[in-house]
Parts: structure tokens; C-alpha cells; sequence
């Protein structure tokens, strides 16, 4: 199952330390793409891919005008949308329904007003708690229910940097010069 994630609505001005963690959630958590919507923020995305440069893997960012074909064309080509909102269905009560599928999962986080439409076209409306709450705790939490915990294995192919684990301080592993 390939898991990518659709931000919403991101602003420009208002909303480009959060997108950015929303990016960075997406990506620690095991989604290989996010699509961000509203405002083009070149600086935004620039940052993140340097990110992956450094980190490793694959992830992609990619801005895009209209969030309405990216979840039909998630659905046209078999995948599954799975719109995180505090009035949806409680994660614990789904997850494991939404796990059984192995279909691609496309996930939508709001920013912004979230239009009735992205309800309506979901294919699951979930909510990790029914208060509110930041998009980038729901993300992070659905993405470790529907993995399982099998985001904690990931390998970040050619990375830079690599953190060694350690019980105090700091050490971090340079596996290349860094351009």
C-alpha cells in the first residue's frame, strides 16, 4: 500500500511552519508524496526536498491548483481517501477496516476552512479525537495506526545524515560530503 497525503489550502503567510511539519510528519511516517494546495510557497518546498536530500529516500512535494482532481484521481485509479477531521469516525473504531484494504490511501489534512466536498468525496472521515487539535498530531497518529508501528523499520535510502541512537547526547553519522 502506497501512502502519499493532501494538504490543504496552505497559506503563504500564515501557514509555513506548519505545512513544513506536516511535510515532515508525512514523510518520517511513511508517505512517499504530499500535494500541497492553496498558496504556492516555492521556499516551502524547496526546504523539504533539501531536507530529503540530506536525510535520504524518495519523497516528493509537489504543489498543485486543484485538490479535487488529485482525490478523484487517487479514486480512478483504485486508491482510497482518508480525510482526517475531528467529526469523523473515531481511529480506533476504523483503522483496522481501513487497514484489510491494501489500496493506496490517500490522506487529506485541512488547513484552512475544509470544503463540504472533501467530506462528501472521502472515502473515510476519521478522527483521531473529537477535540480540536493540530493536523500535524492527527497525521502523525492515523500514519502510525495504519502502519502499525512499521514506520519505526524505515530505511531512508541515501542520506547524509543518519542519527545514532544514544542514551545522552548527540551523534550523528555524515555518510557523504554534503553538497
Amino acid at each position: 500500500m502506497k501512502v502519499e497525503v493532501l494538504r490543504l489550502n496552505h497559506r503563504k503567510r500564515r501557514d509555513t511552519r506548519i505545512s513544513t511539519h506536516v511535510c515532515l510528519t508525512a514523510r518520517a511516517f511513511g508517505a512517499s508524496k504530499i500535494y500541497l494546495t492553496g498558496d504556492e510557497d516555492t521556499k516551502l518546498i524547496k526546504n523539504v526536498k533539501d531536507l530529503v536530500k540530506r536525510w535520504g529516500g524518495s519523497f516528493e512535494v509537489i504543489h498543485s491548483k486543484n485538490y479535487m482532481n488529485i482525490i478523484e484521481e487517487c479514486q480512478s485509479n483504485g486508491g482510497e481517501v482518508v480525510h482526517l477531521t475531528m467529526y469523523g469516525l473515531q481511529v480506533q473504531n476504523v483503522v483496522k477496516d481501513i487497514q484489510r484494504s491494501t489500496k493506496d490511501k490517500l490522506i487529506v489534512v485541512g488547513g484552512s476552512r475544509v470544503p463540504k466536498k472533501v467530506y462528501n468525496k472521502a472515502d473515510w472521515n476519521v478522527s483521531v479525537t473529537n477535540q480540536p487539535h493540530s493536523e500535524v498530531s492527527s497525521l502523525a497518529i492515523f500514519q502510525h495506526m495504519l502502519l502499525d508501528g512499521k514506520e519505526f523499520d524505515i530505511n531512508f535510502d541515501n542520506p547524509v545524515f543518519e542519527i545514532i541512537p544514544m542514551p545522552e547526547g548527540k551523534k550523528v553519522d555524515i555518510k557523504k560530503d554534503s553538497d
